[in-house]
């Protein structure tokens, strides 16, 4: 290891979620509730150089799997983002995280006058109009949501 690089540390079990869009690895730690006060280690790296891309974050999780619905919501953020399952130093499971055609309960609507915002018992659900830059459009009024739009509904 040369004088200019920082090595971070491997974790024994967990998860590493690898390519995040750069300057996104914050809000994919908020998006999955982690406040800092959990008890395992949280490694965040964020505008590291990226052979694939030019830069990128990384986000390790140590004692916590994703479950499909938060790799869903890191997939509304970081499109190009890949999760590594860690089990005893090694890595067990490695997949792209990939949107949905159809996005379901996991965000809401920005619009307030939409269906979804109201007590009615209806489930919020967007498609995916563009994945870059991302637009979801509403099912129920139609509205487009763009990425910071997104960012405002964790």
């Amino acid at each position: 290891m040369s004088e200019t690089e920082l090595r971070v540390s491997k974790i024994k079990d967990g998860t590493v979620i690898d390519h995040i869009t750069p300057g996104y690895a914050l809000d994919v730690v908020k998006i999955l509730g982690i406040t800092g006060k959990e008890k395992g280690p949280i490694t965040l790296a964020i505008n590291v150089p990226s052979k694939r891309f030019k830069t990128k974050d990384i986000v390790k999780i140590e004692g916590r799997e994703l479950n499909p619905q938060e790799v869903h919501k890191i997939a509304l953020l970081a499109p190009h983002a890949s999760i590594n399952i860690i089990r005893d130093y090694k890595v067990v499971k490695k997949q792209e995280v990939k949107l949905p055609k159809v996005i379901e309960n996991i965000i809401k609507c920005v619009n307030p006058a939409c269906i979804s915002n109201s007590n009615e018992p209806v489930k919020a659900r967007f498609y995916v109009d563009c994945e870059d830059p991302l637009l979801l459009k509403c099912h129920y009024c139609g509205y487009i949501m763009e990425k910071k739009d997104v960012l405002q509904r964790f």
